[in-house]
């Protein structure tokens, strides 16, 4: 779609056509899922049988705002035509009231017409758009001769303001709409999950085409999923929030260039259950969605994108765009939505927490591996410092403070502490060098 805009080369669609071609989804099924969010952005919901259809009427600017084009444009024609067929029989019953229709001799000057060189109802229409659009040919114009006729000219003036405020404000809200901006902010087609840090990690990449910047950018994630309570009670969109990585604790991002947006799969993560086999058969949709204000308009604009399960890549990374050249930065947009293979276990981050558990707490031989995850407070996992140890068998990392305590507990009920010699003697060496140095 930015392709034929002009605003892309033909090179970054066809290696959007390429990726799907070549990189596709192993595990993608053959029925297509009904989706929400459409890869346009758009809401891909359909309303039926609203029975109060009045309440689009009592907010009349924005229905004609959210019109199509060919629409809008066919009801302001229509209320020109309208008014002036309207006010040109307004004219033209006036004229036919005062007798200005009669026929007259040209250098009788006793009658005094109220509207000057009315003499038919097309004379009578051409006088209307004369009066509306404020054109003033000279041919045509109104006398001191009828009240009625100065008062009609003053409603006809008041209106065709009316209808042209409207019309002007419709065309300028229609074309600074925020989801123009958006057309120029694009996503990859396709997301993936991959480790980072030792963990499985959804991510997906955000670009902007235009120099203006995205002020205040913020980025949210949901997933919509259907749920079924424990009472049985079937909720077809049950929305969740996933938790973008950032170290500033907040959605908030820089879109200075194409950022890969990530979020980490742990305990708490809607996708914490998801592993490589199961992920086709998982009836969600991650919805993106991207707000910020427009550096050059300040209007607030909104852009959107959806992800299905068959647009989810495992065990995949997306490659890297970025380049210094010559003291600045370029980016290669041909390569937007290129992703290269990783190795990654078909495990979810659930059965490799798990995994991770049984090798931390069960005696085996060697050191510990330093990715491995730990519990923390509430249940929670820390990652592991890979720590040395003995032949003997692997300690949590809370094995020292228990011990700690039992020796507290010990010098409570009146048992002697037992220390080492080496810390005896290291402290008497410590103790001389200190003499020493007096």
């Amino acid at each position: 779609m930015l392709a034929r805009k002009g605003l892309l080369p033909d090179g970054f669609l066809l290696t959007r056509l390429a990726e799907d071609a070549t990189q596709p989804n192993r595990f993608r099924t053959k029925s297509q899922r009904a989706r929400f969010i459409t890869k346009s952005g758009s809401c891909n919901v359909a309303h039926k049988n609203i029975r109060e259809q009045g309440r689009f009427l009592q907010d009349v600017f924005t229905t004609m705002v959210d019109l199509k084009w060919q629409h809008s444009l066919l009801i302001f024609t229509s209320a020109f035509l309208c008014s002036w067929m309207l006010f040109a029989m307004v004219w033209w019953l006036l004229a036919f009231a005062h007798g200005d229709l009669e026929p007259r001799d040209p250098h009788d000057r006793g009658h005094v017409p109220c509207v000057t060189a009315i003499h038919s109802f097309t004379s009578a229409f051409l006088f209307s758009i004369e009066v509306q659009v404020t054109i003033g040919f000279g041919g045509r114009m109104v006398t001191e001769e009828c009240p009625l006729a100065i008062t009609v000219l003053i409603i006809q003036n008041i209106l065709g303001l009316i209808i042209n405020a409207v019309m002007l404000g419709c065309v300028f809200m229609k074309t600074a709409q925020a989801n123009r901006r958006a057309e120029t902010l694009i996503f990859s087609r396709n997301a993936v999950i991959a480790p980072r840090n030792g963990r499985p990690t959804f991510m997906f990449r955000v670009g902007d085409l235009r120099k203006s910047m995205i002020i205040s950018a913020t980025i949210q994630l949901q997933v919509i999923r259907r749920t079924v309570t424990a009472e049985g009670e079937v909720i077809p969109v049950c929305q969740l929030d996933i938790q973008v990585e950032n170290p500033l604790r907040s959605n908030g991002i820089f879109l200075v260039s194409p950022l890969i947006i990530s979020h980490t799969i742990e305990r708490g993560s809607p996708l914490y259950e998801v592993s490589a086999q199961s992920l086709p058969n998982e009836d969600l949709e991650i919805i993106v969605i991207l707000e910020g204000v427009v550096e050059t308009t300040g209007i607030t604009m909104q852009a959107r994108t959806s992800y299905t399960p068959d647009e989810i890549l495992w065990g995949r990374r997306f490659v890297s765009i970025m380049t210094e050249e010559d003291g600045r930065y370029s980016v290669d947009y041909s390569k937007f939505g290129n992703t290269v293979p990783v190795r990654m276990p078909a495990l979810s981050a659930k059965e490799l927490d798990q995994t991770r558990g049984v090798q931390d707490n069960g005696p085996h031989e060697g050191k510990p591996q330093g990715w491995g995850l730990v519990r923390a407070g509430r249940g929670g996992y820390r990652r592991g410092g890979g720590r040395a140890c003995d032949d003997n068998a692997a300690r949590p990392w809370y094995a020292p403070a228990e011990k700690e305590d039992d020796e507290k507990g010990k010098e409570k009920k009146g048992q002697k502490k037992m220390v080492k010699l080496e810390v005896i003697g290291r402290e008497i060496e410590e103790e001389a060098t200190e003499d020493m140095s007096d």
